[in-house]
């Protein structure tokens, strides 16, 4: 498959109205931390998508603190085979580990069980579809609980990110926790492969994003280099407009970023 590398869309980002970031790159799991990202989640004018036939769903963005050495191991890779999809990476480029991202605060990011029907092994963030009469978080709250055994309370959020529509049928709604600095978890086996904790420092790297181009669309795929992998989206545009907006204090709109045509069923 060919590709090529092609150039974000730059009308989409722009400086935020205070002329920058709110919460600064040095940081620390601390409650300055915690207010500097909920103020920027709130100057977010969300984008709502309608559904137009597809299903509702919601993922949790869940920040933590991370120890570099305690969280360090990656114990599940993927196989040559899944590496050999990604769009745009040269043989032999990655490992598909994500070993020794974590440090400091950080956001959880599971890698889903082999025997899932659909997306299996890939990344994922907690999640699922919306049930009758419930609302985003309350579903983002259901999931982490049914994925990871982590419970938490409204009180938790911190905001939520734009909608985006995936190839696969759902309008994704991204709800922003503040999950405690070493939370248990105790992941589903049904579900989840393995957890990390992928450090905000990592999300930041200065060679992300990429963004590659495919012959089966004309817009561009994101992928976020992490450790020796490639985030895709719906995870990785997710994860990016978190880095962008919560993090940085910028605006970008991430629902025209496209991902791999492994993701699309």
């Amino acid at each position: 498959m060919a590709t090529s590398p092609v150039t974000p869309h730059q009308a989409a980002t722009e400086a935020a109205a205070s002329g920058g970031p709110i919460v600064p790159l040095d940081l620390s799991y601390d409650d300055r931390l915690r207010a500097g990202i909920e103020a920027n989640l709130k100057r977010l004018d969300r984008l709502h998508l309608r559904l137009a036939g597809r299903r509702h769903a919601a993922v949790a963005v869940v920040v933590v603190d991370s120890d570099a050495v305690a969280h360090a191991e990656d114990p599940a890779p993927p196989s040559a085979d899944r590496l050999h999809q990604i769009p745009g990476a040269p043989a032999g480029s990655l490992n598909g580990s994500v070993a020794g991202t974590a440090g400091g605060p950080a956001v959880l990011l599971t890698r889903r069980a082999e025997r899932l029907q659909t997306h299996a092994g890939q990344w994922a963030l907690p999640g699922g579809h919306l049930e009758s009469g419930e609302e985003p978080i309350d579903a983002a709250r259901r999931e982490l609980h049914e994925e990871l055994g982590l419970e938490l309370g409204r009180g938790d959020v911190l905001g939520l990110l734009d909608d985006y529509a995936t190839r696969s049928g759902y309008v994704i709604t991204p709800v922003v926790f503040w999950g405690g600095p070493d939370p248990d978890l105790e992941p589903d086996p049904l579900e989840v492969r393995s957890v990390h904790r992928v450090s905000i420092r990592e999300l930041c790297r200065p060679d992300s994003p990429r963004f590659v181009s495919i012959p089966e669309s004309d817009r561009p795929v994101v992928q976020l280099p992490i450790g020796g992998d490639l985030i895709h989206a719906p995870t990785g545009a997710v994860l990016l407009q978190f880095r962008r907006v919560a993090v940085e204090g910028v605006l970008e709109r991430v629902v025209d970023y496209e991902q791999p045509v492994f993701a699309w069923r």
